[in-house]
């Protein structure tokens, strides 16, 4: 397994939330769930602190126990994690700092992969492309996009202000329940409700390549629609994590009113990861 890696911070912002790691077989995206001013977490820490904290964990884990099912390690190292907070912080809060995960090994004859929240796993199948996401979170959130302000920049800031607290409420009641979707916080539990699976590493229809995306990331396809998923893949074998990044920046600034692809802000944190498996 060759590995390509780019971690990169939304233009503006001096913290990167996001992550993308190589551990060994282990490959690994993360993308820290930003909370929005006014909302009380309970915690003393960050997305960004939550996010290397979840990192560091995770990479201790997988390599104490290599064999281990990636739900098992990953609900090891949330439990872990609760412990950094040294007790100083509410863990009970739903708002309490959280990630997507979505994570990747190469476990010899198989590629192991873990899904939670909305980070995507882009496989290339023999001559098939698969695309792997938890789709409890984007049916989850639907709602939410008639609350929130993206797209519509006529209001004002106090009431877009209003919004995005009242749209991260409601989230934060759908956070880690059956009813809504489950994201890395607090609970160990939500490892265990990750959309996982194996997938050859042998054979005609074996996995040739794979690519692990956070949100700022996958919009190249699922928002901007600059790209298909084929040809994702291609871009990132050719030039680079770095170039995807790159191109998903112009399709922002092309859009600064964010008039022609709603969203919450102009621009976000983006991470990527390639694999590519040799025969």
């Amino acid at each position: 397994m060759r590995v390509r890696l780019a971690s990169e911070a939304a233009p503006g912002h001096a913290e990167n939330e996001d992550h993308a790691f190589q551990a060994g077989s282990l490959v690994a995206v993360l993308d820290g769930v930003t909370t929005p001013p006014g909302i009380d977490t309970g915690c003393v820490h960050g997305p960004a602190w939550y996010v290397r904290r979840l990192t560091a964990r995770l990479t201790e884990v997988a390599a104490a126990s290599p064999d281990g099912s990636l739900a098992e390690q990953l609900a090891e190292a949330i439990r872990r994690v609760r412990g950094d907070h040294d007790g100083r912080c509410d863990l009970d809060n739903p708002a309490t700092p959280a990630a997507t995960v979505c994570l990747a090994r190469d476990a010899g004859d198989t590629l192991d992969y873990l899904v939670l929240s909305d980070g995507t796993l882009v496989v290339e199948l023999g001559a098939d492309v698969r695309v792997v996401t938890d789709s409890r979170f984007r049916r989850a959130v639907a709602e939410l996009r008639q609350i929130a302000v993206a797209g519509d920049y006529d209001i004002g800031r106090a009431e877009q202000g209003a919004r995005m607290r009242q749209t991260a409420a409601r989230k934060h009641e759908l956070t880690n329940t059956p009813d809504g979707y489950w994201i890395a916080a607090a609970n160990p539990e939500a490892a265990h409700r990750a959309v996982t699976g194996s997938l050859p590493l042998a054979g005609r229809r074996r996995v040739r390549r794979a690519a692990l995306l956070t949100d700022g990331a996958s919009c190249a396809v699922d928002d901007y629609a600059f790209l298909t998923w084929p040809q994702l893949l291609d871009l990132l074998t050719d030039a680079g994590p770095e170039e995807l990044i790159r191109r998903v920046r112009l399709a922002e600034n092309a859009d600064r009113d964010a008039r022609a692809h709603p969203r919450y802000k102009l621009h976000d944190d983006a991470s990527a990861a390639l694999c590519v498996f040799d025969e």
